[in-house]
């Protein structure tokens, strides 16, 4: 049945994957087991988005602040993350679907940074769709990130201080190649970005869902594109229909 909803589906989806710990705790289970189960969601989500025509799906599975959690559940993420790269590879040559990671990509393991690389050249001509792993990823990060690099290019005498813009940021940002994000899913209800594409969100439409991210799947996604397909994105301006009312009076 066709779903005017649907019509309008985001160019570039994010997502703050977030909830699996408590999934495994509600459940008497180790954390690990949510995370083993947050990856069936991952799969899940990815098959999806390429089916209804997302062409660029980033997801937010290692944050910078994540280190900090206890070195085997960090060793066990790392494991995850390794084996789900290894057993998707053929899935994404098969669907055409190009993987690319943003963040502190050297902090990652050797051999999780040697398999990402070999997945990342292997899928490097795919063009159906993109999938953006943010690995070792802070907002924060990334901006300081971007602001060395100009600071470098004024020293070495390549611009002037008057040339940096936004355009020039948004150009030295991991991101570069990508265009921002035009809808934010956060999974399991908490009301935050959690340093996550700070820059780039400033105009996203975001979407809070109670549900667990191992929990999320075809239909929960479907839930937030219909609720992104009702909305105006505005970028600051009026509505398209305040903008013809106003019309209808001046007339």
């Amino acid at each position: 049945m066709h779903d005017p909803e649907l019509e309008k589906i985001p160019h570039h989806l994010a997502i703050i994957m977030d909830g699996n710990g408590r999934w495994a705790r509600r459940r008497g289970m180790p954390r690990i087991m949510g995370h083993r189960q947050g990856v069936k969601a991952v799969r899940e989500t990815v098959t999806a988005c390429r089916e209804l025509g997302i062409k660029v799906l980033t997801l937010y599975a290692f944050s910078k602040e994540n280190w900090n959690r206890p070195k085997d559940e960090v060793s066990a993420l790392m494991d995850l993350l390794y084996d789900y790269l290894e057993r998707e590879l053929n899935e994404m040559l098969k669907n055409g679907i190009r993987l690319m990671a943003i963040g502190e990509i050297e902090c990652l393991p050797q051999k999780v940074q040697d398999k990402l690389a070999a997945v990342m050249k292997s899928t490097s001509s795919n063009q159906d769709m993109i999938l953006n792993l943010a690995l070792s990823y802070g907002g924060r990060a990334e901006i300081a990130f971007a602001v060395r690099k100009i600071a470098q290019m004024c020293m070495e005498g390549k611009i002037k201080p008057e040339d940096i813009d936004e355009d020039l940021v948004a150009k030295n940002l991991y991101t570069a190649e990508l265009p921002d994000p035009d809808l934010i899913i956060r999974t399991s209800g908490e009301m935050r970005l959690s340093n996550f594409l700070l820059f780039q969100a400033a105009y996203s439409e975001l979407y809070i869902t109670n549900t667990l991210w191992p929990d999320f799947d075809k239909q929960e996604l479907i839930k937030a594109l219909q609720d992104y397909g009702r909305r105006e994105r505005r970028f600051g301006r009026i509505g398209e229909s305040f903008a013809k009312a106003c019309t209808a009076i001046v007339s």
